[in-house]
Order: C-alpha cells, then sequence, then structure tokens
C-alpha cells in the first residue's frame, strides 16, 4: 500500500464501523465514492475496483482520514455534518447532482420522503428521485438513507443488505420526522 498517494489517479481505503467494513475512494478532486460493507474484505475489494477500474489501496492522506473519522463518528451514532466533503461528480447528471445536495441537508436523525424531496425540485416524481438516489455513488456522505417512501414506509436501498442496513442506518441516528413520532414507531 503506498504512503503518499500522487496527485493523480483514484485510490481507495478500506476502515471498520459499526456497520462494518466501508471503503472510501477519492482522487485530488475530492471522494468519488464510498462502500457499504459486503461480505467480507476481498468482496469490498472486488466492488471498489468493479466500480473504479484501476482503483489503488493507499494510505489516507489527512483529509481523508478526517472524513474517514467523521463517518466513523456518525455511525456510533454521534452527530456528524458531512455536507461539506468535497465530492468529485464528475459523471454525475445535473438532476441526480440536485438530488444529492437536498439529500446533503437532510441532518443526521431527520428524514424526508421521495415525495417531498421532489416538491423540493419542482417536479412531481418521487420514483424519479428514488432511482437517482439508487444511482447515488457516495452512500453515508449523501445521506440517501435518510429518503423514506410516503406514510413512514422504508422504501429501497440498493446496498448489499438492502432495507436492512438502511433500517440499521436510521436506527444508528435515531431518525424521526419533525412532525411525529419516530420513523420506527412507523415502521416496526
Amino acid at each position: 500500500m503506498p504512503d503518499h498517494p500522487s496527485d493523480h489517479g483514484t485510490f481507495y481505503t478500506l476502515f471498520e464501523t459499526s456497520i462494518g467494513l466501508c471503503g472510501l475512494a477519492w482522487n485530488e478532486r475530492g471522494v468519488v465514492g464510498f462502500q457499504l460493507p459486503e461480505d467480507g474484505v476481498p468482496k469490498v475489494r472486488a466492488r471498489l475496483a468493479r466500480r473504479f477500474p484501476g482503483i489503488v489501496e493507499a494510505a489516507p492522506p489527512p483529509a481523508i482520514q478526517a472524513i474517514v473519522a467523521d463517518v466513523t463518528a456518525l455511525l456510533q451514532g454521534e452527530a456528524r455534518d458531512l455536507s461539506a466533503v468535497a465530492l468529485d461528480m464528475d459523471g454525475v447528471s445535473d438532476f441526480d447532482r440536485r438530488v444529492y445536495e437536498i439529500a446533503r441537508g437532510i441532518p443526521p436523525g431527520r428524514v424526508l420522503t421521495y415525495g417531498e424531496v421532489a416538491a423540493r425540485l419542482g417536479i412531481d416524481n418521487a420514483r424519479a428521485i428514488g432511482q437517482a438516489l439508487g444511482r447515488n455513488p457516495f452512500a453515508i456522505i449523501v445521506p440517501c438513507h435518510r429518503v423514506v417512501a410516503a406514510g413512514g414506509r422504508l422504501g429501497g436501498f440498493s446496498a448489499n443488505g438492502g432495507a436492512m442496513i438502511k433500517r440499521r442506518l436510521l436506527a444508528i441516528e435515531g431518525a424521526r420526522r419533525d412532525e411525529g413520532p419516530t420513523l420506527f414507531d412507523l415502521i416496526s
């Protein structure tokens, strides 16, 4: 594993969290992806290699170490604001960027529905919001798990573990709607 990645290329680091081994990928412009746990280290590495051909495992520079520390703390239930993390959205559509911007504004412990996100974008298409979030390469940093279906239903989640991992992430954050009971009172 290189100690000092050059300014060119895409790199990743693996780190343990309360939900399992995660991965963070970056380049000189910012974070390019986040990997939620898979079934073992080889599968996490393989998934990152498929997502980012030519990626190299490297010791994270200080800025990436700080992101890892914040993500780890967030996944232990500490409120952490990841909205300032620099993301390299090269290749991300304008629509998806707008959806991710709204999702990044949802604080830990709170949720919005797909319909509420759509309304904030001035559209009437909750399904398009779900599809954009399903393409989210920055899970946790762009907290797609904080967007749920109407009526307190969980909605989908495309990561390994599906709805179970989404439920776990929301439980760690003590998620609730601003105007009512906890989300888990509604879906339990």
